[in-house]
């Protein structure tokens, strides 16, 4: 960790202000990344986009931006929206906390700030789900405030023109980071915080294209040919595997679901009757279940086994489907055509749409 603290003090900084210098002038000649929100002043279209940006590609998170805009074109609108509305537009991007966040947030502004994004850093850090990256994307894009952002994008930028050891996922290394990139910071913050980001996207990417760098002579991970060794990271995430088996109950034209609740993956959002079980089923141990909970529950098929990635879980759903003369008070029970009025798991939503019978 030394190493990269020493090379820091060896000369890095100016190294960071020729690469600002050098960045700004790349984004005017050759920088045609096309965005609905680059150059955006707006502080409700910016924190939105950086919202449904955070861990969602530009190609998926771009129509759900626009769909966002249409429906809610205003803080106000977007404050006043039932939460399942908004669950269900929000369906398919994942990490719900961010639509919790998005709705607590928006509901903030509207009651506390009277429908006025805060203007200054620290008070934008004090909206639900708003972090330092965000509070500076907001106050540099929107208010042209001298604040750096410092997504996935920066990081490897910085790690790679600098060859920088420390680790970027350790206090130490954010610390490292974040004093080198408000170091770096011209006098137009917005435009170089967007330009650096643009190039972390489409230059430096996680397999950069080089040969096209305008930086190259003066990179250090590229003069040493170690741009994959960079950024250096401590932590490695450990995935927990859960099997989720869904009990599809039909009664009649109505199928039973109910509401997920706190403490979990995907809280408020609905779901079928779920049997979690610590590995893979047999079909003798849900027909077994299904026997001992549901009265007269006759099956009618399953469907083949789909796996989902998260950050730090590896799903894989089984779905079985049953009929039954017996309807317990206990779900929500909901004609086919009227599933989409409720925000599922985009793997349940799959499932409605393609194989529900």
């Amino acid at each position: 960790m030394k190493q990269g603290t020493t090379r820091l003090k060896a000369g890095d900084p100016g190294r960071g202000r020729l690469f600002a210098r050098l960045l700004l002038a790349w984004d005017l000649r050759e920088n045609r990344r096309s965005m609905p929100w680059k150059g955006e002043k707006d502080p409700y279209r910016i924190w939105l986009s950086e919202v449904i940006l955070q861990q969602t590609r530009v190609e998926q998170g771009l129509k759900y931006y626009q769909s966002f805009i249409r429906r809610y074109p205003t803080v106000q609108e977007l404050a006043a929206a039932p939460d399942q509305e908004v669950f269900r537009l929000w369906e398919g991007l994942g990490y719900y906390s961010r639509c919790r966040n998005l709705l607590a947030a928006a509901r903030e502004v509207v009651e506390r700030h009277s429908g006025v994004f805060p203007a200054s850093y620290e008070a934008l850090l004090h909206l639900k789900g708003v972090g330092a990256y965000t509070a500076a994307a907001i106050a540099s894009f929107a208010f042209g405030l001298p604040h750096a952002v410092l997504d996935g994008n920066v990081y490897r930028v910085l790690a790679r023109i600098h060859a920088i050891q420390t680790p970027s996922d350790t206090a130490e290394g954010k610390k490292l980071f974040t004093r080198l990139v408000t170091g770096m910071l011209p006098g137009e913050p917005a435009r170089f915080n967007q330009a650096i980001m643009d190039f972390g996207a489409t230059v430096c990417k996680p397999v950069p294209v080089c040969e096209t760098c305008f930086f190259k002579a003066h990179c250090k991970a590229y003069q040493e040919e170690k741009q994959l060794l960079f950024p250096v990271k401590l932590k490695r995430i450990r995935k927990k595997e859960r099997w989720f088996n869904y009990i599809i109950l039909r009664h009649k034209d109505r199928y039973a679901i109910r509401q997920r609740k706190e403490g979990d993956i995907w809280q408020n959002l609905y779901e079928f009757i779920l049997l979690e079980t610590p590995s893979s089923p047999t079909q003798k141990m849900v027909t077994a279940y299904v026997g001992e909970n549901f009265k007269e529950a006759k099956p009618t098929g399953n469907s083949a086994g789909v796996d989902q990635q998260l950050t730090h879980q590896h799903l894989h759903f089984r779905f079985y489907q049953f009929i039954t003369t017996h309807r317990p008070a206990s779900f929500l029970w909901v004609k086919k055509g009227e599933l989409s009025q409720y925000a599922f798991p985009k793997t349940l939503r799959a499932f409605i749409e393609t194989e529900l019978i």
